[in-house]
């Protein structure tokens, strides 16, 4: 009897462990979305992944671990199981991470956003991964444009957003160690991440032929975390290097250790907006505007002044060279030798 009670306890503890830290795996080649999603049996698609997470009401720390493989998204991956603080949060990550000592490129998951299309302003979007929660880390993906052409016609666009969050009230969102890769006119690539609310944070990203890397958009106007853009490149933008928005930030924003090159724009302003910023320790190099005005997704913005901007310590000079080889642990980073090595910007951490 009391060893029965024992065995009772422990599979009770057990099990109060496991809904502490919740942790699903998705493998697109050998998973089912029946499986339980351990590692032995995974699910076979992130959707399922996240069906299951809104559904478990339990407290505690969630993990998703994504294989290498083609990770195919035909409907909006929300999650809006609001549970989660900053130690216990909700994370979506590769299996293999650029730091760990077998990583190649090869491994880095690939997110495509084939999601239908719907209304939107000025045209059309498609929302691939949508954290409706606070407390939220997406690391060691990698995410392409689109296949939906851009332009339907001259008045109306089609847009990607590989990564979207919606809530104004909504605060802690960390992208760390993921590639975002797109093509003007094959894989399209609107923005990489677009998200409302505060605490964004974009850490060692790189963003490849991308027409906007990234939105700080809005936010209802009280507090939240502060927001960043650090150790990250950014190459071949042909709209932006980075976009920030009126109301929502200025001192609050950290900005520093970045590389943008070969991009239209380096900095995007909505019209109106008085706020200063602040850029140290960057890159900014071979561009056709410093600053400008963002007014619409069909629109180019007009050179504006350029005041707002407290650059120290910014190099605009010199060329930026991309590793182009596959067998590179490099790829798609700075090229050895290239101008910006010093600074560590990429998808490394060590």
């Amino acid at each position: 009897m009391i060893k029965s009670t024992r065995l009772s306890l422990l599979f009770f503890v057990m099990n109060l462990l496991w809904l502490k830290a919740e942790q699903l795996y998705v493998n697109p080649r050998t998973g089912n979305d029946t499986h339980s999603g351990v590692k032995a049996q995974p699910l076979k698609t992130l959707s399922e992944a996240a069906r299951r997470v809104n559904l478990n009401k339990e407290q505690g720390a969630t993990t998703i671990i994504l294989s290498e493989g083609i990770h195919l998204l035909t409907q909006t991956v929300l999650f809006n199981n609001d549970k989660y603080s900053f130690t216990n949060r909700l994370i979506i990550r590769a299996e293999v991470m650029p730091d760990d000592a077998d990583w190649t490129p090869e491994k880095m998951p690939v997110i495509i956003t084939a999601v239908p299309l719907e209304p939107g302003v000025g045209g059309e979007e498609a929302k691939g991964i949508q954290p409706e929660v606070s407390h939220v880390t997406i690391e060691g993906l990698r995410f392409t444009g689109s296949p939906d052409y851009t332009y339907i016609d001259g008045h109306n666009l089609r847009r990607s957003y590989p990564v979207w969050r919606d809530g104004k009230k909504l605060d802690d969102l960390l992208v760390t160690q993921c590639l975002f890769v797109g093509n003007a006119d094959i894989l399209p690539l609107h923005v990489g991440v677009i998200a409302n609310g505060y605490g964004l944070v974009i850490d060692h990203c790189v963003f490849f032929n991308c027409k906007i890397p990234v939105v700080f958009w809005k936010n209802d106007g009280k507090t939240g975390s502060r927001s960043a853009m650090r150790d990250s490149l950014v190459y071949g933008g042909y709209f932006c290097g980075v976009w920030t928005t009126q109301g929502t930030y200025g001192d609050d924003f950290d900005f520093h250790h970045n590389i943008i090159a070969d991009t239209s724009t380096i900095w995007i302003r909505e019209k109106g907006s008085t706020r200063r910023y602040k850029a140290s320790d960057c890159i900014f190099t071979n561009y056709k505007k410093l600053a400008g005005y963002g007014s619409g997704p069909l629109s180019d913005s007009d050179a504006t002044p350029t005041d707002f901007l407290e650059m120290k310590n910014v190099q605009t000079t010199g060329t930026v060279i991309i590793e182009k080889d596959q067998s590179k642990r490099n790829y798609l980073q700075l090229a050895e030798g290239s101008i910006g090595s010093d600074l560590k910007a990429g998808l490394f951490k060590k």
